[in-house]
């Protein structure tokens, strides 16, 4: 028992004091215990929110939304509980934002950025979870918002972790943002002289006849131009797999190919002239 008491004595021999406050050892592993827990609990209540609102009718994106935001909700109230177990009360905070706002004068400006426009992303939605997104040089299958990055799958099977401030201050390209569709275009030229309405018919056959291509929007051919070359045509389909985008319209070239040998529509290459003059 004297261990004991001497053991807790210690514990609770005052290290520093914060704006009156006496800060012990017992108060930080106390501290410690109380963050833990919430984060625990945090995890727990992010769980448990996703199960109740897995069975609603409830876009997949603003769900991931609810249960992220429910989650940074129970870290926050953890994190004023854990700072009054150490005896910070409330009116401290300002002298310890002072203090962060001096940190992030000296180099957390990107964590502050990228975690604020997490939350704006969170809740103006204008990327979700499941989104087909490019920003930069980056394309691919929006897979988890955080705090302060956002992880995408491309279509090679490659995860790619993006700051969240890039979503906000880089032009972004969301494909899917208004749905799983997506119009797609197949450009192909044809011979000067050859049967256009054919051309056009056979086109719009392919496209009717093609694996993943909707029928409703119809697809549609357009004459776009007197090309060098060539007629120069484009097929625009809707297709509502945006993540095989590139074998679906790779069938409708092959199929395009294939059909335009049985039809004798050519298809022309650029061909130029060469005049060799011998000087005498």
């Amino acid at each position: 028992m004297t261990w004991i008491k001497t053991t807790f004595e210690y514990l609770s021999m005052s290290l520093f004091e914060i704006s009156g406050n006496k800060i012990s050892l017992m108060s930080i592993f106390l501290a410690i215990g109380v963050f833990f827990l919430t984060t625990t609990l945090a995890k727990m209540s992010e769980r448990f929110i996703d199960k109740i609102l897995i069975d609603k009718q409830i876009d997949s994106g603003v769900r991931g939304s609810i249960v992220r935001i429910s989650r940074y909700i129970v870290l926050f109230i953890g994190i004023m509980i854990t700072l009054d177990t150490v005896g910070i009360s409330f009116s401290s905070l300002a002298a310890l934002g002072a203090v962060l706002m001096v940190g992030i004068g000296f180099g957390l400006q990107n964590i502050t950025q990228n975690f604020i426009s997490g939350l704006i992303i969170l809740l103006e939605r204008p990327i979700k979870v499941g989104d087909f997104v490019s920003v930069k040089d980056t394309s691919g299958k929006v897979v988890e918002i955080g705090a302060r990055s956002t992880l995408i799958h491309t279509r090679d099977d490659v995860a790619i972790i993006v700051p969240n401030s890039q979503f906000i201050s880089e032009q972004v390209i969301n494909q899917s943002f208004t749905g799983s569709n997506m119009r797609m275009t197949v450009n192909v030229g044809v011979a000067y002289g050859s049967d256009t309405e054919k051309v056009k018919d056979v086109l719009l056959d392919i496209a009717s006849n093609s694996t993943g291509i909707l029928t409703n929007p119809p697809p549609k051919v357009f004459f776009e131009n007197f090309g060098d070359s060539s007629l120069d045509f484009s097929l625009a389909v809707w297709i509502n797999d945006i993540w095989d985008n590139r074998g679906t319209l790779s069938n409708v070239r092959l199929a395009i190919d294939k059909r335009f040998r049985e039809e004798n529509i050519s298809i022309p290459f650029p061909q130029r002239d060469i005049h060799i003059i011998k000087e005498a």
